[in-house]
């Protein structure tokens, strides 16, 4: 049945081959990378963002980049923008092994940032900006940033937690083409650095030098800063599949923001790669995400999580397939939404497997496999689904996806957490974290996070299933379920909902429904209905602030026929 798209993907991965071996020769590194692959299955001399504008500079020159606000944005531009931030930032004392935090939103300046900072051979430390408190504090602190560039909107939160910030020594804000008002005493402008020269800095980094720090998400526990050295940022890898499923004429479109992995890699750095343009929207918004995507002839954008649900809740329009899209590629896309995503705007869905911790091992399915399957990791790719206990689990059941690691570097390191790192990392196995189950032909399908599994009844239950079972209800635009106290040994299972605006919906009616399509057991007991979630800007819900709250007054409970709080009527 795949045949034909099998055989596709195995020309274009030759022929992406072909060209990072061709880049490779033009680079001086071809010899040493191949015979490290060939061993090791690892590209050993990698590069940095700097190094990839300018190569791009030089071959593309005055081909548009970047759109961002209807400003166009050369990759020549972009280089000698990266450059004038690198010069200011020595200017203010910074260089080589030196952190510095960006606290932005999307714009161009944050790319400059990223990029200028490669150029001088700091480490930058992007940070989600719904982070707060405690939370923003702890990142700060641990990841030991001397520099930080915030955007002038959150000044207000930093200010809150300033007087206990240990390393932070000078904070550049992005100001606001409105702003009015001067900036507090001894913080700096961002729009200084553009005055300064155009011409790169002569300093060398070491490979073996941290090249940036993403952040795990922390919306379970105390995040994780997963480090990239120089040496091995993944940089080159990710030529393949930009090679593979981009034309040079395509326009990359993403909402999602370059804190995180999915906007930065899988949309920004590949255009990168592939010359093409990517148009970068401030934040995602269901009412005017199509008129964007019409807008700028977008050929190609990026869904996560719960943009496809909310998507298809919007109301359908007679011009819902008046779109260039000839694909999108999605994480995590609900099973029972993608056909009918498809057919509804006239596009094809590409879903993909990976994480910021995950090795840089991935998984794609590309129009060769099942729908809702991830796929099957590439030819020569070692892999288990284990249990608890190590042991392999039979077809159709989840197990803990473990990839096999080789090679001579650390496959994942968390900064400052060596325990994390070991944990990450054992007897030869990367352990991503994530349930996986494998039907009788091999392709994957994601179940769930291993944190968000929870015990019931002897049973073990997937908040990920039981809120795409929910999901499916259509008065229901999103869920999230996870466990609360039971009066029992285990837990019990707690979901809030929101609904479809004009929609009215009473928890007993859910709970009924649910009782058609949930085994007895993974039936939440609790049900509440919520206008809104705590989210990060990646659009997850914030599940330990809701776990923290618990059954709070309003709550049903589908156990005692009665909302918590109110008497029971005999």
């Amino acid at each position: 049945m795949y045949l034909y798209a099998n055989l596709r993907i195995r020309y274009l991965l030759i022929k992406s081959l072909l060209t990072l071996f061709k880049d490779e020769i033009g680079r001086g590194t071809f010899r040493e990378n191949l015979i490290s692959l060939i061993k090791n299955k690892e590209i050993v001399q990698d590069m940095s963002w700097a190094e990839l504008i300018e190569e791009k500079a030089r071959k593309y020159g005055d081909r548009i980049f970047l759109i961002y606000d209807d400003k166009e944005f050369s990759f020549r531009q972009m280089d000698e923008n990266a450059n004038r931030m690198a010069n200011y930032l020595l200017s203010l004392g910074a260089g080589k092994g030196k952190g510095v935090a960006i606290f932005m939103g999307n714009s161009p300046q944050y790319l400059d940032v990223y990029i200028g900072s490669q150029k001088i051979g700091m480490y930058s430390i992007p940070i989600n900006t719904s982070l707060r408190g405690d939370s923003l504090l702890y990142i700060l602190n641990h990841s030991d940033a001397e520099f930080i560039v915030i955007d002038e909107e959150f000044l207000d939160v930093y200010k809150k937690i300033s007087d206990k910030i240990e390393t932070v020594k000078t904070v550049i804000v992005n100001r606001s083409s409105s702003a009015s008002v001067s900036l507090p005493e001894g913080m700096l402008s961002l729009s200084d650095a553009y005055t300064k020269s155009t011409l790169k800095p002569n300093i060398k980094y070491d490979k073996n030098d941290i090249c940036f720090i993403l952040y795990t998400s922390g919306t379970t526990g105390l995040p994780k800063g997963v480090m990239y050295r120089y040496g091995k940022t993944n940089l080159k890898m990710l030529s393949i599949p930009a090679c593979s499923l981009y034309k040079k004429s395509d326009i990359l479109y993403t909402c999602l923001p370059l804190f995180h992995g999915n906007a930065l890699w899988l949309c920004v750095t590949q255009a990168m790669h592939r010359g093409c343009k990517v148009v970068l929207a401030k934040k995602f918004s269901a009412s005017r995400f199509w008129d964007d995507i019409r807008k700028y002839k977008i050929t190609e954008f990026n869904t996560i999580g719960a943009m496809i649900p909310i998507l298809m809740k919007q109301p359908p329009m007679e011009n819902d397939r008046d779109n260039n899209v000839r694909f999108t590629v999605s994480a995590a896309c609900p099973v029972d939404d993608w056909e009918k995503f498809e057919k509804r705007f006239g596009i094809k869905i590409y879903e993909a497997y990976g994480s910021i911790d995950g090795g840089g091992k991935s998984i794609m399915n590309i129009g060769n496999a099942p729908a809702g399957s991830i796929g099957k990791p590439a030819p020569n790719t070692v892999y288990r689904l284990v249990d608890n206990d190590g042991n392999d689990v039979p077809n159709g059941t989840p197990g803990q996806l473990i990839f096999e690691s080789k090679g001579r570097k650390k496959s994942v390191e968390y900064f400052k957490n060596e325990k994390a790192s070991n944990d990450k990392v054992k007897g030869g196995w990367i352990y991503t974290g994530d349930l996986v189950k494998r039907d009788k032909n091999g392709y994957l399908y994601f179940v769930g996070r291993n944190a968000e599994f929870m015990r019931i009844k002897g049973e073990n239950v997937s908040a990920y299933e039981v809120e795409h079972a929910i999901q499916k209800h259509p008065s229901v635009v999103e869920a999230a379920v996870y466990a609360v106290p039971s009066e029992l040994a285990e837990d019990e299972i707690m979901v809030c909902v929101s609904l479809v605006e004009g929609h009215s919906l009473k928890e007993t009616d859910l709970v009924e429904y649910l009782k058609e399509n949930l085994a007895k057991f993974a039936v939440p007991r609790f049900v509440k209905i919520v206008k809104e979630f705590p989210k990060t800007e990646t659009q997850r819900i914030i599940k330990k602030e809701m776990e923290k709250l618990g059954v709070t007054a309003g709550t049903y409970d589908a156990q005692k026929q009665q909302y918590i709080g109110e008497e029971k009527v005999s």
